[in-house]
């Protein structure tokens, strides 16, 4: 066997995609048009069902907004939370008079165990 014997038997090097013979025919698409605030249009498609179910909003593909059906009113975008340290959860569960306690408790562990004074 010349070559090495790995090529696919019926397929060549860049061949493209097998037609629709091979994979079966397309379901009929619905394309349905979304905006978001900054005035981008994303038409995604969907296959045409009984119990088709079209969402309200879409994530605009090019900026990230949310995109709506409704062109002259798109979907305000999301308030964007800043990120936050674990030390900024814990304050928010405990006080300081809580905290001070767990602290104190701490360290009578390690005294108690004589790794520190």
């Amino acid at each position: 066997m010349a070559g090495g014997g790995n090529a696919i038997r019926g397929s060549r090097v860049g061949a493209g995609p097998m037609g629709e013979a091979e994979r079966g025919e397309a379901a009929p698409r619905v394309h349905v048009s979304f905006w978001c605030s900054n005035g981008h249009e994303t038409r995604p498609s969907f296959a045409q069902e009984a119990d088709l179910e079209i969402p309200e909003t879409w994530d605009c593909p090019r900026c990230g907004f949310p995109a709506g059906q409704d062109k002259d009113n798109p979907p305000a975008p999301s308030k964007v939370e800043p990120y936050k340290t674990h030390l900024a959860y814990v304050k928010e569960r405990r006080s300081d008079k809580d905290g001070e306690a767990i602290l104190d408790e701490a360290l009578g562990a390690l005294r108690d165990r004589g790794l520190i004074q």
